[in-house]
């Protein structure tokens, strides 16, 4: 922009949050880029409009609001150069927002993806990251001619295809195609990372509280086993599961239902040993929410709900942090604010569970960071650790998974 002079106005699509206080506070950072004037195209539409009339470098806008844009511009797109912050949240061909992306690009003459997971449910995924960045030269300008060049069918049910399987070579051949535009770099390989503990803590659940865990995990796999296991199913029967190991899950009504504290316990544990140091706990239920901030009211818990949350937090200044990985698992810088993790409730997704984990190790942090994971013994947790170590967890290795234990139930019964 002020070297070459190749571009004149930038867009940065990123994560709500990261667009909210990443990209200002880290261009804050660094005297290169203190000349760089930055406008953030959030909030309400009149505030975003008001943003975009203003004279600025690059404008920041959450990835949300990307059909917004494209509507509101169209044919006269006025940035010539885009930056997609976390480009895997476009891997999906169908979403809306990939569409609008899509209809725009030819009118940018450069586009950059950033991602530290490129294809977290496999190769699929990258076709239309990708065409995003070359508009089909490397990958085809179809999903699917991409899937007939690379791909066999998996697992299907009439017209229905609930997978397909890369043909032999074909990772090594979509490599190649991409070499030349796909720059990868590790942390350990250029940074001096700190240490990082994973530390799986066992948590038992008394024989009754076990027997009621069992009983729900029998009967409900058994009712699915009546019909065709699909993804949704199979995330269904997981979720219900997931919600009993952590201590609560939900009725039919909507309401409640406790099963046991082990999990409260445990982290009251943890608590007390970090001697009064920050921790940092990841919950997957809103009940599972609801019942830390209840318990653990001598602690101050908060959530983060804005930048000055994300300031506080690095100042040291918030003892026991709530959030859900989906909520904050890009582009956050936590790293100054603490270096201990707590798992209440692992779940599926293998990105989701990096990407959490990297708002704390990560450049800039100068403590080894522990990661305690609370893995309630004889429950869905135990499969899921086993999985994420595995570094499998997609959505074909939860339906097999499900459909084990599936086998499991009616041979015991």
């Amino acid at each position: 922009m002020n070297q070459e002079f190749c571009v004149n106005r930038v867009l940065v699509i990123a994560p709500k949050r990261v667009a909210e206080s990443t990209w200002t506070t880290e261009a804050d950072k660094w005297d290169h880029l203190s000349g760089l004037r930055i406008s953030k195209v959030l909030g309400s539409q009149a505030d975003r409009r008001a943003a975009l009339r203003q004279d600025a470098d690059v404008y920041v806008i959450n990835r949300e609001n990307v059909e917004w844009l494209v509507d509101l511009y169209r044919k006269n797109w006025p940035f010539d150069m885009v930056v997609v912050d976390e480009l895997s949240s476009f891997k999906s061909h169908q979403s809306k927002r990939f569409k609008a992306l899509r209809a725009v690009r030819p009118l940018m003459k450069r586009f950059v993806g950033l991602t530290g997971t490129p294809s977290p449910n496999g190769l699929m995924d990258l076709w239309s990251e990708i065409y995003l960045i070359d508009q089909g030269e490397r990958l085809g300008k179809t999903i699917g001619g991409y899937r007939s060049r690379y791909f066999n069918l998996g697992k299907s049910n009439g017209y229905v295809v609930y997978s397909y399987e890369p043909k032999k070579g074909a990772k090594e051949r979509i490599e190649g195609l991409l070499s030349d535009i796909c720059v990868s770099m590790k942390a350990e390989d250029f940074l001096q990372m700190p240490e990082l503990t994973v530390n799986d803590i066992p948590v038992r659940l008394s024989d009754e509280e076990l027997a009621i865990y069992q009983k729900m995990e029998k009967e409900q796999l058994i009712e699915l086993d009546e019909g065709e296991i699909t993804a949704l199913s199979a995330a269904s029967v997981y979720n219900k599961l997931l919600q009993m190991a952590n201590g609560g899950v939900y009725t039919n009504e909507g309401d409640v239902a406790e099963l046991h504290s082990r999990k409260l316990e445990a982290l009251e544990e943890i608590l007390d040993a970090s001697n009064g140091q920050p921790v940092l706990v990841f919950y997957t239920f809103r009940h599972d929410f609801a019942r830390l901030m209840t318990h653990f009211q001598k602690y101050k818990p908060r959530t983060l709900k804005g930048p000055q949350d994300i300031v506080d937090w690095n100042d040291g200044k918030i003892p026991l942090l709530l959030a859900q990985p989906a909520s904050m698992g890009h582009g956050l810088n936590l790293q100054a604010g603490g270096h201990i993790i707590v798992w209440y409730g692992l779940n599926w997704s293998l990105e989701l569970y990096q990407q959490a984990n990297a708002r704390l190790y990560r450049q800039g942090q100068k403590h080894g960071v522990i990661i305690h994971r609370l893995i309630a013994q004889k429950t869905v947790d135990v499969e899921i650790a086993k999985r994420l170590a595995k570094k499998d967890a997609v959505q074909e290795t939860l339906m097999e998974a499900l459909k084990a234990k599936v086998r499991e139930a009616k041979s015991a019964g």
